[in-house]
């Protein structure tokens, strides 16, 4: 594929709510993702690349539980166990059984790679689907608007086959499609590139790679398939030639925008299909209520949801399955990766949170680290270069400055000086720390795992806590001050000193102190 997409808003092709139209009845859906992809370059096959956050093949797999009223398969085959379990999350998040994956063991063609898929879908018996879709995996941009007008051109048409395509300036490389001379140019076949001859390669029209196909006609013509072709493979393409010797009627739906049928193969490609998908997700969110003072600098994930009301500054990035509730403020350089955020939260600038509980009209920031399993209550507050680890904060308690609070307990209304820190951790073990309500500890104290704040005690600034404290008792942990009368006047008086002298050891002079 050789092409170039506008990124621009305003050339996106939104996709709304009103085009879910709901599943359709005898409708079953093949998904092919068995290839290797090596034009990626890659470790990793072509269809887990993600755009967006989420594994290319799960767009075509959500598409097809979108419109599928019978069964859907997945073909895998290249690194099949990492595809499965990409797709068994998907499926397991969406709660459907609806999906089955088979495995293509031999890449034998794609001919080859649909027919994996019949056992799923019981042809030959009473209630086998009607048609088939035949989707790729390696399509994300593809529209459900554009499968669903794919289908009733299909339906309308009466057609036996019905295939998507593209015109292409430059086609090289695509199957073409041959249209008859006459004045209806019906569809004929499908001619791949290495197969075409001088003139067929002349053509413009392309074959996507996306068809609907009769239900009583798909595996009979698969079976009928001739791998005598220059790949020695089994082409799902010659089922259109097929068609035609049986005097069957071939539809075709021409894509508006080539780009949105077409596969992605390069690393080029799939930068270029990360910013389409980035400007469609900005765009459905923008539509549903939600400000973002520079949308283009914000970096929303496919599996993100956001309230309405919600506002977004410049260069935040929500990521993984992370869901906002309404009426939130996100401050500038705020990363958010797989956490739940209530109504009336407010985040400000340089936070980083993974995998964390963020309870309505909580404030966090700046410089704020959560990480995973902390739990932030309502009205809490968490503030300047505090980190918080599997800790769980109550609801209106405060740790605003320069804390590391790991592996605790944290009650309501308890206060958190500056500079306190709970010592989770033995070189060998993490202990749990835990705070009951309304306790205040007072800056720079060190709470030694395992130990027991009592509630409403007060723990006095610059203790070290290693012992349980009971219930409003108050706890004190420092030793004497000493203050040395003169001391630092005589200590610069020796710095000075004529060179050559021995200079003399100041004398430490203790001052009386109050006890």
């Amino acid at each position: 594929m050789s092409r170039s997409r506008t990124t621009e808003p305003a050339a996106v092709n939104k996709q709304a709510n009103s085009d879910r139209q709901g599943k359709i009845p005898g409708l079953a859906v093949v998904v092919m993702a068995a290839g290797q992809g090596a034009r990626m370059r890659s470790k990793q096959a072509k269809v887990l690349h993600p755009v967006a956050g989420q594994a290319m093949v799960l767009y075509s797999v959500g598409l097809a539980l979108r419109v599928a009223g019978e069964p859907v398969a997945v073909v895998v085959g290249h690194q099949a166990e990492r595809v499965r379990q990409a797709i068994d999350q998907l499926v397991s998040d969406k709660k459907s059984a609806r999906v089955s994956i088979v495995e293509q063991r031999k890449q034998l063609g794609t001919g080859h790679a649909v027919l994996q898929s019949r056992p799923v879908f019981g042809v030959g018996k009473r209630g086998a689907p009607s048609s088939y879709l035949i989707l790729n995996g390696d399509t994300p941009l593809l529209r459900e608007k554009t499968v669903r007008e794919l289908l009733r051109v299909h339906k309308t048409e009466r057609a036996i086959v019905t295939l998507l395509t593209a015109e292409m300036d430059d086609a090289s490389g695509y199957g073409r499609v041959v249209r008859a001379p006459s004045a209806e140019r019906s569809v004929v076949g499908i001619v791949e590139d290495r197969d075409a001859s001088a003139a067929e390669r002349a053509i413009h029209e392309i074959n996507v790679g996306t068809y609907v196909v009769d239900g009583e006609f798909l595996f009979s013509a698969l079976e009928n398939l001739d791998p005598s072709n220059a790949q020695g493979e089994y082409y799902l393409t010659d089922i259109v030639r097929l068609a035609e010797r049986a005097g069957r009627r071939i539809a075709a739906v021409v894509l508006d925008d080539p780009d949105e049928g077409l596969g992605v193969n390069t690393r080029r490609q799939l930068a270029e299909a990360e910013q389409v998908v980035r400007w469609q997700i900005r765009d459905r969110w923008l539509d549903a209520g939600v400000t973002m003072l520079d949308p283009a600098s914000v970096w929303i994930d496919a599996t993100v949801t956001i309230g309405k009301d919600t506002v977004l500054y410049p260069n935040v990035t929500l990521e993984g399955t992370t869901a906002i509730g309404e009426d939130c403020l996100v401050r500038s350089h705020t990363r958010l990766t797989d956490c739940t955020v209530g109504n009336g939260v407010e985040i400000l600038d340089h936070c980083v949170c993974t995998d964390s509980q963020i309870e309505d009209e909580a404030r966090l920031g700046p410089f704020a680290h959560l990480r995973p399993g902390v739990v932030v209550r309502k009205k809490a507050k968490v503030g300047n270069f505090v980190e918080m680890k599997n800790t769980d904060l109550g609801e209106g308690s405060q740790a605003n400055h320069l804390s590391y609070l790991g592996d605790a307990k944290i009650g309501k209304r308890v206060n958190i000086g500056a500079g306190t820190i709970t010592c989770n951790y033995d070189g060998s073990r993490k202990f749990q720390t835990v705070i009951r309500d309304g306790v205040f500890l007072g800056s720079n104290t060190q709470l030694v795992a395992p130990v027991t704040v009592g509630a409403g005690a007060v723990i006095a600034a610059g203790t070290t806590v290693t012992e349980d404290v009971p219930a409003h008792a108050l706890a004190i942990s420092r030793v004497v001050q000493v203050n040395r009368v003169g001391w630092a006047a005589r200590r610069r008086a020796l710095a000075t000193a004529v060179p050559g002298k021995a200079a003399k050891k100041p004398v430490a002079r203790q001052s009386k102190s109050r006890r």
